[in-house]
Protein backbone atom coordinates (compact mmCIF):
# COMPACT_ATOMS: atom_id res chain seq x y z
CA UNK A 1 0.00 0.00 0.00
CA UNK A 2 2.66 2.28 0.55
CA UNK A 3 4.39 1.31 -2.87
CA UNK A 4 1.56 2.75 -4.57
CA UNK A 5 0.75 5.65 -2.96
CA UNK A 6 4.57 6.32 -3.32
CA UNK A 7 4.00 6.20 -6.72
CA UNK A 8 1.34 8.41 -6.95
CA UNK A 9 2.50 11.17 -5.63
CA UNK A 10 5.87 11.18 -7.56
CA UNK A 11 3.22 12.17 -10.32
CA UNK A 12 0.94 14.38 -8.80
CA UNK A 13 2.93 18.61 -8.65
CA UNK A 14 4.39 18.44 -4.43
CA UNK A 15 1.31 21.22 -3.68
CA UNK A 16 -1.22 19.11 -4.93
CA UNK A 17 -0.31 15.49 -3.96
CA UNK A 18 0.22 17.84 -0.23
CA UNK A 19 -3.63 18.53 -0.28
CA UNK A 20 -4.32 15.05 -1.20
CA UNK A 21 -2.54 13.56 1.47
CA UNK A 22 -4.78 16.49 3.67
CA UNK A 23 -7.83 15.01 1.96
CA UNK A 24 -6.77 11.32 2.73
CA UNK A 25 -6.47 12.59 6.48
CA UNK A 26 -9.90 14.12 6.34
CA UNK A 27 -11.45 11.22 5.07
CA UNK A 28 -10.10 9.60 7.61
CA UNK A 29 -11.25 11.55 10.04
CA UNK A 30 -14.66 10.97 9.60
CA UNK A 31 -14.29 7.19 9.45
CA UNK A 32 -12.88 6.56 12.46
CA UNK A 33 -13.99 10.13 14.39
CA UNK A 34 -17.48 11.01 12.70
CA UNK A 35 -19.67 14.17 13.93
CA UNK A 36 -20.51 17.18 12.24
CA UNK A 37 -17.06 18.81 12.64
CA UNK A 38 -14.94 16.60 10.55
CA UNK A 39 -17.72 16.19 8.18
CA UNK A 40 -17.84 19.88 7.33
CA UNK A 41 -13.92 19.32 7.29
CA UNK A 42 -13.69 16.08 4.94
CA UNK A 43 -16.57 18.38 2.75
CA UNK A 44 -14.01 21.80 2.77
CA UNK A 45 -10.99 19.40 1.57
CA UNK A 46 -13.00 17.99 -1.00
CA UNK A 47 -14.53 20.93 -3.25
CA UNK A 48 -11.06 22.28 -2.95
CA UNK A 49 -9.63 18.89 -4.67
CA UNK A 50 -12.80 18.82 -7.28
CA UNK A 51 -11.76 22.49 -8.17
CA UNK A 52 -7.99 21.81 -7.91
CA UNK A 53 -8.92 18.81 -10.81
CA UNK A 54 -11.25 20.40 -12.66
CA UNK A 55 -8.92 23.45 -12.99
CA UNK A 56 -6.50 20.74 -14.14
CA UNK A 57 -8.16 19.34 -17.04
CA UNK A 58 -9.88 22.43 -18.49
CA UNK A 59 -8.92 26.15 -18.75
CA UNK A 60 -4.70 26.65 -19.64
CA UNK A 61 -4.76 22.77 -21.50
CA UNK A 62 -7.21 23.32 -23.85
CA UNK A 63 -6.33 26.89 -25.14
CA UNK A 64 -6.73 28.16 -28.06
CA UNK A 65 -5.50 31.19 -29.65
CA UNK A 66 -5.32 32.80 -33.24
CA UNK A 67 -2.11 35.53 -34.16
CA UNK A 68 -2.38 38.22 -36.14
CA UNK A 69 1.06 40.14 -37.41
CA UNK A 70 0.78 43.77 -38.40
CA UNK A 71 3.12 46.37 -39.64
CA UNK A 72 2.34 50.01 -39.88
CA UNK A 73 -1.51 48.94 -38.84
CA UNK A 74 -1.72 47.02 -41.61
CA UNK A 75 -1.83 42.90 -42.25
CA UNK A 76 1.96 41.70 -43.70
CA UNK A 77 3.73 39.05 -43.81
CA UNK A 78 6.66 40.94 -45.22
CA UNK A 79 8.75 43.92 -43.96
CA UNK A 80 12.65 45.41 -44.02
CA UNK A 81 15.29 44.52 -41.91
CA UNK A 82 15.96 46.71 -39.01
CA UNK A 83 11.76 47.13 -38.99
CA UNK A 84 9.02 45.65 -36.13
CA UNK A 85 6.46 43.10 -36.03
CA UNK A 86 3.87 43.95 -33.81
CA UNK A 87 1.74 40.61 -33.08
CA UNK A 88 -1.55 40.20 -31.36
CA UNK A 89 -2.43 36.75 -29.80
CA UNK A 90 -6.08 36.25 -28.63
CA UNK A 91 -6.44 33.51 -26.41
CA UNK A 92 -9.84 31.45 -25.45
CA UNK A 93 -9.85 29.41 -22.17
CA UNK A 94 -12.44 27.14 -22.03
CA UNK A 95 -14.00 26.11 -19.03
CA UNK A 96 -16.26 27.59 -16.01
CA UNK A 97 -13.81 28.03 -13.50
CA UNK A 98 -12.44 31.55 -12.95
CA UNK A 99 -8.63 32.04 -13.78
CA UNK A 100 -6.76 35.04 -11.94
CA UNK A 101 -4.15 35.45 -14.59
CA UNK A 102 -2.19 33.04 -17.08
CA UNK A 103 1.88 34.02 -18.21
CA UNK A 104 2.26 33.17 -21.83
CA UNK A 105 5.67 32.64 -23.62
CA UNK A 106 6.53 32.50 -27.31
CA UNK A 107 9.36 31.86 -29.06
CA UNK A 108 9.97 33.10 -32.70
CA UNK A 109 12.50 31.47 -34.55
CA UNK A 110 14.30 32.60 -37.28
CA UNK A 111 15.79 30.04 -40.33
CA UNK A 112 19.25 29.68 -39.46
CA UNK A 113 18.69 28.61 -35.99
CA UNK A 114 18.49 31.27 -33.78
CA UNK A 115 15.52 32.55 -31.26
CA UNK A 116 13.94 34.74 -29.18
CA UNK A 117 11.40 34.33 -26.31
CA UNK A 118 9.18 36.35 -25.51
CA UNK A 119 6.95 36.58 -22.06
CA UNK A 120 3.87 38.28 -20.81
CA UNK A 121 0.89 38.29 -18.44
CA UNK A 122 -2.58 38.81 -19.19
CA UNK A 123 -6.06 38.64 -17.03
CA UNK A 124 -8.55 36.93 -18.94
CA UNK A 125 -12.02 38.26 -18.58
CA UNK A 126 -14.87 36.40 -17.53
CA UNK A 127 -15.46 34.44 -20.68
CA UNK A 128 -11.90 33.40 -20.31
CA UNK A 129 -10.61 35.31 -23.27
CA UNK A 130 -7.92 37.62 -23.78
CA UNK A 131 -5.49 39.45 -25.81
CA UNK A 132 -1.79 39.66 -26.16
CA UNK A 133 0.41 42.62 -27.94
CA UNK A 134 3.54 42.64 -28.01
CA UNK A 135 6.49 43.92 -30.44
CA UNK A 136 9.61 41.84 -31.54
CA UNK A 137 12.90 43.88 -31.20
CA UNK A 138 14.59 45.16 -34.68
CA UNK A 139 14.80 41.98 -36.96
CA UNK A 140 17.48 41.22 -39.58
CA UNK A 141 16.82 39.42 -43.00
CA UNK A 142 15.71 35.73 -43.10
CA UNK A 143 12.49 33.61 -42.81
CA UNK A 144 10.70 33.58 -39.43
CA UNK A 145 7.90 31.51 -37.42
CA UNK A 146 6.26 31.05 -34.08
CA UNK A 147 6.70 27.61 -32.03
CA UNK A 148 4.26 26.34 -29.89
CA UNK A 149 2.57 29.14 -27.35
CA UNK A 150 3.36 27.43 -23.94
CA UNK A 151 0.46 28.91 -20.84
CA UNK A 152 0.61 28.53 -17.54
CA UNK A 153 -1.84 29.50 -14.68
CA UNK A 154 -2.34 28.99 -11.20
CA UNK A 155 -5.72 28.18 -8.92
CA UNK A 156 -7.09 30.81 -7.04
CA UNK A 157 -5.15 29.74 -4.10
CA UNK A 158 -2.21 29.66 -5.44
CA UNK A 159 -1.56 26.32 -5.06
CA UNK A 160 -1.12 24.33 -8.21
CA UNK A 161 0.41 25.55 -11.46
CA UNK A 162 -1.37 24.43 -14.78
CA UNK A 163 0.42 24.40 -17.61
CA UNK A 164 -0.51 24.01 -21.95
CA UNK A 165 0.35 24.89 -25.15
CA UNK A 166 -1.05 25.49 -28.72
CA UNK A 167 0.10 26.09 -31.54
CA UNK A 168 -1.20 29.69 -33.52
CA UNK A 169 -0.05 29.99 -37.09
CA UNK A 170 2.76 32.94 -37.68
CA UNK A 171 5.08 32.89 -40.27
CA UNK A 172 6.66 36.13 -42.26
CA UNK A 173 9.48 36.95 -44.14
CA UNK A 174 12.00 40.06 -43.73
CA UNK A 175 13.48 41.56 -46.64
CA UNK A 176 17.31 43.01 -46.70
CA UNK A 177 18.01 46.25 -46.15
CA UNK A 178 17.59 48.44 -49.60
CA UNK A 179 18.76 51.89 -50.85
CA UNK A 180 17.05 53.66 -53.79
CA UNK A 181 20.06 54.12 -56.58
CA UNK A 182 19.23 57.34 -59.05
CA UNK A 183 22.21 56.54 -61.34
CA UNK A 184 24.80 53.78 -62.20
CA UNK A 185 27.98 55.07 -63.81
CA UNK A 186 28.03 51.28 -65.69
CA UNK A 187 25.48 52.32 -67.99
CA UNK A 188 26.67 56.21 -68.86
CA UNK A 189 27.44 56.84 -72.28
CA UNK A 190 30.77 58.88 -71.65
CA UNK A 191 31.77 56.13 -69.08
CA UNK A 192 35.70 55.03 -70.45
CA UNK A 193 35.25 51.42 -68.38
CA UNK A 194 31.40 50.94 -69.33
CA UNK A 195 32.33 49.61 -72.86
CA UNK A 196 31.17 50.55 -76.42
CA UNK A 197 27.77 49.59 -76.78
CA UNK A 198 26.26 51.47 -73.67
CA UNK A 199 23.71 54.05 -73.69
CA UNK A 200 22.25 56.13 -71.24
CA UNK A 201 19.56 54.62 -69.63
CA UNK A 202 17.09 57.69 -68.91
CA UNK A 203 17.95 58.56 -72.42
CA UNK A 204 16.62 55.53 -74.69
CA UNK A 205 15.06 56.00 -77.30
CA UNK A 206 11.23 54.74 -77.50
CA UNK A 207 10.17 51.54 -79.88
CA UNK A 208 7.13 51.86 -81.93
CA UNK A 209 5.72 48.68 -79.91
CA UNK A 210 3.09 49.56 -77.29
CA UNK A 211 4.01 48.25 -73.70
CA UNK A 212 1.00 49.10 -72.16
CA UNK A 213 -1.37 52.27 -71.03
CA UNK A 214 0.11 54.75 -68.11
CA UNK A 215 -1.50 58.04 -66.41
CA UNK A 216 -1.41 61.49 -68.95
CA UNK A 217 2.07 63.23 -68.13
CA UNK A 218 1.53 67.27 -68.86
CA UNK A 219 3.51 67.50 -71.87
CA UNK A 220 2.42 64.12 -73.65
CA UNK A 221 1.91 64.52 -77.27
CA UNK A 222 -1.56 64.00 -78.78
CA UNK A 223 -0.79 60.89 -80.87
CA UNK A 224 0.52 59.29 -77.74
CA UNK A 225 -3.20 59.69 -75.97
CA UNK A 226 -4.98 56.32 -75.62
CA UNK A 227 -8.70 56.85 -76.64
CA UNK A 228 -10.30 53.74 -75.74
CA UNK A 229 -8.80 53.67 -72.31
CA UNK A 230 -9.49 57.45 -71.92
CA UNK A 231 -13.43 56.80 -72.55
CA UNK A 232 -13.33 53.64 -70.41
CA UNK A 233 -11.50 55.17 -67.14
CA UNK A 234 -13.00 58.72 -67.79
CA UNK A 235 -9.39 59.51 -67.02
CA UNK A 236 -6.64 60.88 -69.70
CA UNK A 237 -4.31 58.15 -70.77
CA UNK A 238 -1.22 57.37 -72.51
CA UNK A 239 0.16 54.62 -74.64
CA UNK A 240 3.01 53.44 -72.73
CA UNK A 241 6.06 52.32 -75.62
CA UNK A 242 9.07 49.87 -75.30
CA UNK A 243 12.82 51.05 -75.01
CA UNK A 244 15.37 50.14 -76.60
CA UNK A 245 17.20 47.12 -75.45
CA UNK A 246 20.27 48.06 -72.94
CA UNK A 247 22.99 44.97 -72.63
CA UNK A 248 21.80 42.72 -69.92
CA UNK A 249 23.84 42.16 -66.20
CA UNK A 250 24.93 39.23 -63.92
CA UNK A 251 25.28 40.30 -60.65
CA UNK A 252 27.07 37.67 -59.05
CA UNK A 253 27.15 37.41 -54.98
CA UNK A 254 29.96 36.00 -53.30
CA UNK A 255 28.87 33.59 -50.32
CA UNK A 256 31.69 32.37 -49.16
CA UNK A 257 32.05 31.81 -45.60
CA UNK A 258 35.45 32.64 -44.94
CA UNK A 259 35.46 35.76 -47.31
CA UNK A 260 33.35 37.66 -44.84
CA UNK A 261 34.86 39.02 -41.03
CA UNK A 262 31.35 39.29 -39.49
CA UNK A 263 27.73 38.88 -40.21
CA UNK A 264 27.15 42.67 -40.79
CA UNK A 265 30.15 42.77 -43.92
CA UNK A 266 27.58 39.55 -45.57
CA UNK A 267 24.56 41.40 -45.05
CA UNK A 268 25.79 44.53 -46.63
CA UNK A 269 26.79 42.75 -49.66
CA UNK A 270 23.32 40.92 -49.76
CA UNK A 271 21.69 44.43 -49.37
CA UNK A 272 23.72 45.79 -52.10
CA UNK A 273 22.82 43.16 -54.60
CA UNK A 274 18.72 43.87 -53.31
CA UNK A 275 19.29 47.30 -54.30
CA UNK A 276 20.97 46.93 -57.33
CA UNK A 277 18.13 44.79 -58.59
CA UNK A 278 15.82 47.36 -57.84
CA UNK A 279 17.02 49.80 -59.84
CA UNK A 280 17.26 47.81 -62.72
CA UNK A 281 13.52 47.12 -62.29
CA UNK A 282 13.01 50.65 -62.40
CA UNK A 283 14.82 51.12 -65.50
CA UNK A 284 13.67 48.40 -67.17
CA UNK A 285 17.31 46.63 -67.48
CA UNK A 286 17.87 43.23 -67.75
CA UNK A 287 19.39 42.08 -64.31
CA UNK A 288 20.08 38.41 -63.48
CA UNK A 289 21.31 36.93 -60.30
CA UNK A 290 23.95 34.46 -59.41
CA UNK A 291 24.51 33.44 -55.86
CA UNK A 292 28.13 31.25 -54.96
CA UNK A 293 26.44 30.20 -51.42
CA UNK A 294 26.51 26.14 -50.10
CA UNK A 295 25.42 26.06 -54.02
CA UNK A 296 25.29 27.93 -57.03
CA UNK A 297 21.84 29.05 -58.16
CA UNK A 298 21.40 31.12 -61.31
CA UNK A 299 18.58 33.51 -62.43
CA UNK A 300 18.56 34.69 -65.83
CA UNK A 301 18.50 38.56 -66.64
CA UNK A 302 14.61 39.49 -66.56
CA UNK A 303 13.23 43.19 -66.47
CA UNK A 304 9.94 42.20 -64.69
CA UNK A 305 9.32 43.24 -60.91
CA UNK A 306 8.17 38.97 -60.85
CA UNK A 307 11.38 37.98 -61.57
CA UNK A 308 13.07 40.74 -59.48
CA UNK A 309 10.35 39.35 -56.33
CA UNK A 310 11.68 35.54 -56.81
CA UNK A 311 15.65 36.86 -56.72
CA UNK A 312 14.96 39.00 -53.83
CA UNK A 313 12.87 36.48 -52.18
CA UNK A 314 16.02 33.73 -52.46
CA UNK A 315 18.52 36.24 -51.22
CA UNK A 316 15.90 36.08 -47.88
CA UNK A 317 17.62 32.47 -47.11
CA UNK A 318 20.73 32.93 -47.85
CA UNK A 319 23.00 32.50 -45.36
CA UNK A 320 27.17 32.38 -47.15
CA UNK A 321 27.83 29.04 -46.71
CA UNK A 322 30.17 28.98 -49.97
CA UNK A 323 33.35 27.44 -49.82
CA UNK A 324 35.66 27.12 -52.29
CA UNK A 325 37.65 28.99 -55.02
CA UNK A 326 34.78 31.34 -57.41
CA UNK A 327 35.72 30.31 -61.17
CA UNK A 328 34.82 26.80 -60.53
CA UNK A 329 31.74 27.64 -59.40
CA UNK A 330 30.64 29.89 -61.89
CA UNK A 331 31.84 26.90 -64.32
CA UNK A 332 28.50 25.09 -63.36
CA UNK A 333 25.65 28.22 -63.97
CA UNK A 334 27.83 29.51 -66.64
CA UNK A 335 25.15 28.25 -69.81
CA UNK A 336 22.81 30.63 -68.24
CA UNK A 337 25.33 33.69 -68.63
CA UNK A 338 23.73 35.83 -71.58
CA UNK A 339 26.71 36.73 -74.12
CA UNK A 340 28.04 40.01 -74.01
CA UNK A 341 26.90 40.64 -70.03
CA UNK A 342 27.98 43.33 -67.83
CA UNK A 343 29.54 40.85 -64.65
CA UNK A 344 29.44 42.48 -61.80
CA UNK A 345 30.37 41.03 -58.68
CA UNK A 346 29.78 41.72 -55.40
CA UNK A 347 32.22 40.29 -53.24
CA UNK A 348 34.40 41.65 -50.00
CA UNK A 349 37.49 39.19 -51.36
CA UNK A 350 40.35 40.99 -53.39
CA UNK A 351 43.88 39.48 -55.17
CA UNK A 352 44.33 36.42 -57.25
CA UNK A 353 41.16 35.11 -56.93
CA UNK A 354 39.13 37.97 -57.82
CA UNK A 355 41.37 38.77 -60.43
CA UNK A 356 41.18 35.06 -62.17
CA UNK A 357 37.23 35.56 -61.81
CA UNK A 358 37.25 38.72 -63.29
CA UNK A 359 39.61 38.11 -66.07
CA UNK A 360 37.48 34.71 -66.49
CA UNK A 361 34.41 36.69 -67.31
CA UNK A 362 36.28 38.79 -69.55
CA UNK A 363 37.71 35.95 -71.44
CA UNK A 364 33.66 35.17 -72.29
CA UNK A 365 33.07 38.23 -73.74
CA UNK A 366 31.72 39.85 -70.81
CA UNK A 367 32.34 43.23 -69.07
CA UNK A 368 33.53 43.18 -65.45
CA UNK A 369 32.80 45.15 -62.79
CA UNK A 370 33.89 44.69 -58.88
CA UNK A 371 32.05 46.48 -55.71
CA UNK A 372 34.14 45.46 -53.13
CA UNK A 373 32.39 45.30 -49.53
CA UNK A 374 33.92 46.14 -46.75
CA UNK A 375 33.97 45.15 -42.88
CA UNK A 376 31.36 48.07 -41.44
CA UNK A 377 33.54 47.48 -38.17
CA UNK A 378 36.81 47.43 -39.71
CA UNK A 379 39.29 50.04 -41.41
CA UNK A 380 38.46 51.66 -44.31
CA UNK A 381 41.02 50.15 -47.06
CA UNK A 382 41.41 49.30 -50.43
CA UNK A 383 43.24 52.19 -52.64
CA UNK A 384 45.61 49.75 -53.53
CA UNK A 385 42.95 47.23 -55.00
CA UNK A 386 41.02 49.99 -56.35
CA UNK A 387 44.28 51.00 -58.33
CA UNK A 388 44.57 47.53 -58.85
CA UNK A 389 41.82 47.40 -61.09
CA UNK A 390 41.97 50.69 -62.32
CA UNK A 391 45.40 49.37 -63.91
CA UNK A 392 43.57 46.44 -65.94
CA UNK A 393 40.57 48.85 -67.43
CA UNK A 394 38.10 47.46 -64.78
CA UNK A 395 35.23 48.96 -63.33
CA UNK A 396 35.90 48.65 -59.40
CA UNK A 397 33.65 50.76 -56.25
CA UNK A 398 34.42 50.01 -53.07
CA UNK A 399 31.41 50.05 -50.16
CA UNK A 400 31.70 49.91 -46.02
CA UNK A 401 27.88 51.33 -45.37
CA UNK A 402 24.98 50.83 -47.48
CA UNK A 403 24.17 54.57 -47.78
CA UNK A 404 27.16 54.61 -49.48
CA UNK A 405 26.49 52.33 -52.87
CA UNK A 406 24.51 55.22 -54.48
CA UNK A 407 27.22 57.52 -54.80
CA UNK A 408 29.73 55.04 -54.81
CA UNK A 409 27.84 53.29 -57.95
CA UNK A 410 26.88 56.84 -59.25
CA UNK A 411 30.31 58.09 -60.16
CA UNK A 412 30.18 60.69 -56.56
CA UNK A 413 33.09 58.32 -54.94
CA UNK A 414 35.03 55.23 -55.11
Amino acid sequence: MRRYLSAAAVRLPAKLAGIAAVWCVTLLYVLFQGGKTSFMLFIMVSVLMVYLLAGGFTGVRKARGTRTLLTEGEKSDLLYAGGHLRVKLEIALPGLLPIPFVVVREMLKRHNGESWIFEESLVPNFKGQGELRFQTPPLERGRYSFSETGISSEDIFGLVEHKGSFLAQGQFRVLPRVVHIPRWVLYERNSRLSGPQVSLAQSRRETTQINGVRDYVYGDRLSRIHWNATAKTGAWKSKEFEHESLPKTMLVLDGTASAYASSAQFELAVSAAASLLGFGVRERIGIGLCCLDKNTKVFAPAESAAERQKMVQYLIDINGEGRGPLVPRLEKGFRMFPKGVYFVLISPQTGGNVLQTLQWAESRGMTPCHIHILNPAGPRRGDEWSSELKSRGIMGHRVSLLGELPAAIGGDGR
